[in-house]
């Protein structure tokens, strides 16, 4: 395990703030990330690990765990893209349905997870389930496909 030096996190921590952003460190190990959008909350989280990686998840408006990332500039790299597509986003008309969409897709993840973890389901349901969940991912890829691009990504951030 690398050695995490307290100055890597105060810089990365004063990075993330300079985006706007309330950060608690804890332990110097353990950081969450706040940012308020005209009211909309984003909210991060990220630790390091015993491999001296940094693994983020967003856990506002939605959880999604988002990747183990390598550095701390690498951590406010995707911070700051994902704040900015949420910040694209926003000014979609239909931002409120997807993040009721999002958060309904996660609790019928947990639902699931906790179905087929505690419970012996059938084959055949199995199979149903499986097909229902491929039929909407293709629908998810059509309507993308068919879709305008909110943004173009800057590539030097």
């Amino acid at each position: 395990m690398r050695s995490i030096v307290k100055g890597e996190v105060s810089q990365h921590t004063m990075k993330l703030q300079q985006l706007g952003a309330k950060v608690n460190v804890i332990n110097s190990t353990l950081c969450y990330v706040h940012f308020d959008i005209c009211g909309f909350i984003l909210q991060y989280v990220y630790n390091i690990n015993q491999k001296g990686n940094y693994f983020l998840e967003r856990t506002k408006p939605y959880p999604l765990a988002l990747q183990e990332i390598g550095t701390e500039k690498d951590v406010v790299k995707l911070i700051k893209s994902d704040m900015n597509k949420f910040k694209n986003a926003l000014k979609c008309h239909h931002i409120d349905s997807f993040i009721t969409i999002a958060r309904e897709i996660n609790s019928t993840y947990r639902i699931f997870e906790e179905t087929f973890l505690n419970y012996n389901i059938p084959g055949e349901k199995v199979d149903k389930i499986h097909k229902k969940i491929q039929a909407l991912s293709l629908e998810i890829e059509i309507i993308k496909d068919n879709a305008q691009i909110l943004f173009e990504e800057e590539t030097n951030t």
